[in-house]
């Protein structure tokens, strides 16, 4: 993420010094290594110390993500040359009309909008010629070009040509910079066959689908490729109010779904293990076609990759392990994924499920059903890690977000298996697709219905502070809110430890109050023997006060002389 930030220079420094660090750590690590084995040798005890046992493998676990951060802020410095050094960032910074050769690096996207009423997409590309202030530059380098309803067509692979003006890209971005395209594009060519063949069908998976009600008709194809195209903008504002858009940008859900459908059916046909593994993955493969390569659709697609060879090996790994490999090889190959906030929030989505997920469901008594427990579990989790992102992009309090996706989690896995199924139907079966279309808009119809509905309810989006402050705040929600999911679901546990707490709190106050009585006796302040009369300590021996005085230490009892005549 640095790589976003810092110019060449600083970036340089900065590899130079997490290859010196990481080197040292994993130098101190091997060392202490070598003098377990060479006191196992000799034949003594060799205690883990600090170069032992947990604390070597974590050096040795530091030591490798330190030279696996150089790695990739190496791959960083030519994208930050292209930002601040050389022809094509000074027109960029200059803001120059240019004429552009660039190869279509992604699937185009609506802006400011849904559906027909977005004016602009935005088409992520490569540069191959600029021509700018009569000075044409032959580079690679990353541009947004943003453009009207005729580039919605750009396929994946296609070599364009973009007129325009060039505009500066905003700090901590991924590109070089932006190009407002003043033209349609020209010159197609090229472009992947599987990319054409991918936009095909996804064009007419939404004309298959125009038959089912509005709502039906716009979400479905969302919901299964990603199109929103078709999308209503009030459905819309309205799952983006109540926090349920993630249900129309594919991500690590859909995958999952994908690939354990294709295992689940590799195993009733009784596939060997690694034809079935070869099986899911072509098809995990497929999917990532069609949807098109967004950043939570590949860490999902390379998590359960990694899973998935795991488990063809004859070895089950934990979710963790596979996230970490997973976001540590995306970011490898684009470091730029560290500031995308699509990639950041699928990974926190998953982490959550990993680290929360199980704990909220060993929380609740095994009385209640499981997959009651993990329709509740699995949204939560997710959201108390990805709350505080979310407010950085949108500083509202989504209300009724846990409980409008948890009413229509059991509708999407019907929505996403059965509108993926149909889709390669469209044209080799249209009829057979059009009854599998049918039954998922029935369910994507109860979605956009519990969406529309939680949207109108009273307080669903309520205002909430910016920046840093809402950051903060949220998190602090967070907590809370775990906590009361454990205390309502372990109330005996709860009113045991306010009964400890308050036996604790009830001897601490006991312990002070005897302390003070001691204290009050070693300085003579005891109002029942002076009659209300303030005495002074002028104990400067050094005596611990906390200690009554001995006996021998003590003052004499004062005697009242009696008054004449006995009285």
């Amino acid at each position: 993420m640095a790589g976003l930030w810092l110019p060449p220079a600083g970036l340089a420094a900065l590899c130079c010094l997490l290859v010196a660090l990481g080197g040292l750590i994993l130098a101190r690590a091997a060392n202490g290594r070598r003098t377990r084995k060479g006191s196992a040798a000799v034949g003594r005890t060799y205690t883990p110390g600090t170069f032992g046992g947990r604390g070597r493998s974590f050096r040795a676990a530091l030591g490798v993500s330190l030279l696996l951060g150089a790695a990739a802020a190496a791959h960083s410095a030519t994208a930050s040359s292209q930002r601040f050094d050389g022809p094509l960032a000074e027109a960029i910074a200059a803001g120059r009309s240019a004429v552009a050769v660039v190869e279509v690096a992604g699937n185009p996207r609506t802006v400011g909008g849904f559906g027909e009423t977005s004016g602009r997409w935005a088409v992520p590309v490569w540069t191959r010629e600029v021509t700018a202030g009569g000075v044409l530059v032959r580079t690679r380098a990353r541009l947004v070009v943003m453009g009207g309803q005729e580039w919605a067509g750009a396929v994946p692979g296609q070599t364009l040509r973009a007129a325009g003006k060039l505009r500066p890209a905003d700090p901590g971005e991924q590109d070089a910079g932006t190009l407002a395209a003043s033209t349609a594009p020209g010159n197609a060519a090229g472009g992947s066959a599987l990319d054409a063949g991918a936009r095909e069908l996804r064009g007419r998976f939404v004309s298959a689908a125009a038959f089912l009600p509005p709502d039906a008709r716009g979400l479905l194809p969302g919901m299964v490729t990603g199109d929103t195209s078709a999308l209503d903008d009030g459905l819309g504002n309205a799952m983006k109010a109540v926090g349920m858009t993630h249900l129309t940008a594919v991500s690590g859900a859909n995958c999952s779904l994908v690939l354990g459908a294709l295992l689940v059916l590799c195993r009733r046909l009784r596939l060997p293990r690694a034809p079935a593994a070869a099986a899911a993955l072509a098809g995990l493969g497929l999917f990532v076609v069609l949807v098109g390569p967004d950043a939570s659709v590949l860490r999902a697609a390379l998590m359960g990759a990694i899973g998935v060879a795991s488990l063809a090996g004859g070895r089950s790994g934990r979710g963790l392990s596979f996230l970490c490999l997973a976001v540590t090889g995306l970011l490898l190959a684009d470091p730029a994924l560290g500031s995308s906030f699509g990639f950041l929030l699928s990974v926190l989505a998953t982490l959550g499920i990993i680290l929360l997920g199980r704990r909220i469901m060993g929380w609740v008594p095994e009385a209640v059903p499981r997959w009651l427990v993990a329709a509740v579990a699995v949204p939560l989790s997710a959201q108390l890690l990805c709350g505080p992102v979310i407010i950085l992009l949108q500083p509202q309090f989504a209300t009724y977000s846990l409980l409008a996706n948890v009413a229509v989690s059991p509708l999407v896995a019907p929505v996403t298996l059965l509108g993926t199924v149909a889709v390669p139907l469209v044209i080799v079966l249209p009829w057979a697709a059009a009854a599998l279309i049918a039954v998922a808009g029935m369910f994507s119809a109860g979605v956009a219905a519990v969406s529309r509905f939680a949207a109108q309810l009273p307080g669903a989006a309520l205002p909430w502070p910016e920046g840093i402050p809402g950051l903060l705040s949220m998190v602090m929600l967070s907590a809370v809110t775990l906590a009361t999911v454990w205390a309502a679901a372990r109330p005996l546990q709860v009113v045991r430890r306010v009964r400890e707490a308050h036996t604790a709190a009830v001897r601490l106050i006991e312990l002070v109050e005897l302390r003070l009585q001691r204290l009050r006796r070693a300085c003579g302040l005891d109002r029942g023997r002076r009659h209300g009369r303030l005495g002074y300590c002028n104990n400067t021996s050094g005596r611990d006060l906390r200690w009554p005085l001995r006996k021998s230490e003590q003052p004499a009892p004062r005697h009242r002389i009696p008054p004449p005549g006995g009285m």
